[in-house]
């Protein structure tokens, strides 16, 4: 039995909400590496990402920044506002004049990237895309543990879903078109 001399010494830092959470709910996490998402109003936590992550997700910001023309922008973590959903994908790629909104609206959005770990899997390949594609963005990667380096699956809306266009692993260039030309090559990512 906890004793109230115990409560008083522990306080609570937040309470859950009343009804669906919602984007300024979001602000009452600490900034302590965890994700933090809405999906349809429930929330979805994610541990802390290895450096093997970060590192890759560094590395595909590097490759798409360096081939983004003028006036597109790569950034890491950029949140996307999806109806009652708030996503926070690895790797987002803005169209040139988004609204630069904290929270982007999906029409600015061409690429979203997400970097497969154990425990986001099931999120990065079920969830997540399904959302992405209802909310129309264009594009979408998906980069995962391949056998000698990562394994890049690039995939293209069509009819209210993806459908799957590339998968690339190794150290040999390969030229893709979307959301702009680049060339990529996984193994150098690591």
């Amino acid at each position: 039995m906890t004793s109230p001399a115990s409560i008083t010494e522990h306080p609570q830092r937040w309470t859950a909400p009343d009804g669906r959470w919602t984007e300024p709910d979001l602000h009452l996490f600490p900034q302590d590496g965890h994700r933090y998402e809405i999906v349809d109003g429930s929330l979805h936590v994610a541990p802390p990402e290895p450096e093997s992550h970060e590192a890759i997700v560094r590395a595909v910001v590097a490759t798409l920044r360096a081939a983004a023309p003028p006036g597109w922008w790569v950034c890491d973590r950029l949140g996307v506002e999806i109806g009652d959903s708030n996503l926070v994908p690895d790797v987002t790629v803005l169209r040139p004049r988004s609204s630069g909104a904290i929270w982007c609206d999906p029409e600015d959005v061409a690429l979203v990237v997400e970097v497969e770990t154990t425990a986001t899997r099931r999120f990065d390949r079920l969830l997540k895309p399904s959302l992405y594609a209802e909310a129309g963005i264009g594009a979408f990667w998906r980069v995962e543990p391949g056998r000698t380096s990562p394994m890049l699956r690039t995939y293209e809306l069509g009819a209210a879903r993806y459908r799957a266009v590339h998968s690339i692993e190794g150290a040999e260039p390969v030229k893709l078109d979307a959301p702009y030309p680049v060339r990529v090559a996984p193994a150098a990512w690591i």
